[in-house]
């Protein structure tokens, strides 16, 4: 059974432990519709799946109305409810969590795009070691969101070690791509490639940051 990510310490407050427990909920909500943004953009990209890739604009809407509801719930709970100090730890932390999730989802709709654009091309020699990144990404969001769900300070603060899989692919993919020599007709591919691991890298930095935000949930401890 998972802990609640907002548990106020306090049993006396019951509208206050309503409010928190309405925000884990959404902030889980809000997660799953992000690994859902993820895995479409895998298909479009991967898969040059453009059906995937349709669907992105819509869910990204989904995404932006629970952003923009939560920091707008976290914002009342701060300032109608008298939280506690540990309560104002979570708040702060989960305000900065959301954008990173939110972002994720933006950068999905991004690599969405991208796929609609190469779709025309040939599928490009680095596309397996992107799907590598794909993989290694998509596991540290759904480490980051057990995490969360579990209030699990270790599997937050491991995600970092993680993201060094993704920086090498990145590395890798980008040295190929830049340096590629006699390149058959246009260049689009090409830039699109860049465009994309560019994301996959930004997703997966998004991704560590929740963790790091679970772990100060936890401890009130950064870094």
């Amino acid at each position: 059974m998972t802990k609640a990510v907002f548990d106020s310490p306090n049993p006396e407050r019951p509208q206050l432990a309503r409010a928190m427990r309405r925000l884990e909920r959404d902030v889980l909500r809000m997660g799953a519709l992000v690994e859902q943004s993820f895995r479409l953009s895998h298909q479009a990209l991967i898969a040059r799946n453009l059906t995937a890739a349709e669907e992105l604009p819509r869910l990204d809407k989904k995404i932006d109305r629970f952003y923009k509801q939560i920091e707008l719930d976290c914002t009342a709970i701060m300032t109608l409810q008298a939280p506690t100090a540990q309560d104002l730890r979570s708040l702060s932390a989960i305000m900065q969590l959301v954008r990173d999730l939110e972002r994720i989802g933006d950068y999905a709709k991004d690599l969405a795009e991208i796929a609609v654009k190469i779709f025309p091309y040939p599928p490009h020699p680095t596309l397996p070691e992107i799907a590598v990144m794909f993989h290694h990404a998509q596991a540290m969001l759904a480490t980051s969101l057990v995490a969360l769900a579990d209030l699990d300070e270790v599997s937050g603060r491991s995600i970092k070690r993680l993201d060094d899989a993704v920086d090498n692919a990145y590395d890798r993919v980008y040295q190929t791509l830049a340096y590629q020599r006699d390149v058959p007709g246009v260049v689009e591919p090409i830039v699109l490639l860049a465009l994309a691991i560019r994301c996959l890298e930004r997703m997966a930095d998004h991704a560590t940051n929740i963790g790091q935000r679970v772990a100060y949930i936890v401890t009130g401890q950064r870094g």
